[in-house]
């Protein structure tokens, strides 16, 4: 019987954490892998964003390793151990609950109401009863806000935010903050997702300051 490359994958990241393996991995915990985790999915993210698909295989291989690597890991506590198998599971089951239009007697029109249909079900399964439950804090100020806003607008609640975008002569912090709410609002209310729009226009600054250094010699 062939042994799938994932197979190889569980096996080596066994070996690298087992005595007689590398010291490193095995000195390593779910806290000190998180910027490991962060900085493959960064990598991930602009090997799409440039269209490099060679880069594309490799980062995610790397994203996927830092899966493998936690999930190993997990195997290891005293008390509550789960493995990746257990996670695939997980995820699998929770695909399948999820899309009841397609495994399930659920008919839907449009993605809308597959989205519609996936927060409903979320929010039963995890006991939520504020449309604030489950965003995590600990994420950059533009996303939080974005989702913030989204599940407002999921959950049928009308926020009250700035209706224009103006730019205050002083430059306090809370002027900038309505600034900057207002203009996520803007984003959020018209389909467009922040943070991809400022990543686009900071390529275009990149390019600007690369095109600039160049007639600099």
């Amino acid at each position: 019987m062939t042994t799938s490359h994932l197979q190889q994958l569980v096996a080596v990241m066994d070996q690298l954490r087992s005595p007689g393996g590398c010291v490193w991995d095995a000195e390593q915990t779910h806290e000190s892998l998180l910027k490991f985790l962060l900085e493959e999915s960064y990598e991930y993210i602009e090997a799409v964003e440039t269209k490099d698909r060679e880069a594309m295989r490799e980062e995610l291989g790397d994203v996927l390793l830092q899966v493998y690597f936690h999930a190993r890991m997990a195997q290891e506590h005293p008390t509550d151990p789960f493995t990746i198998e257990d996670v695939a599971q997980i995820v699998t089951e929770k695909l399948i609950r999820r899309h009841p239009h397609v495994f399930a007697d659920v008919k839907v029109s449009s993605s809308e109401e597959v989205l519609e249909n996936w927060e409903t079900l979320k929010a039963l399964e995890k006991g939520r009863t504020s449309a604030v439950d489950g965003v995590p804090l600990g994420q950059p100020a533009l996303p939080l806000v974005a989702k913030l806003l989204y599940r407002a607008e999921k959950n049928k609640l009308t926020l009250v935010l700035p209706e224009e975008i103006s730019t205050p002569k002083d430059a306090s912090e809370e002027a900038v903050g309505a600034v900057l709410l207002a203009t996520i609002a803007w984003a959020v209310g018209n389909g467009v997702d922040p943070e991809n729009a400022l990543r686009g226009a900071a390529r275009k600054v990149i390019a600007e300051i690369v095109q600039l250094e160049s007639t600099l010699g």
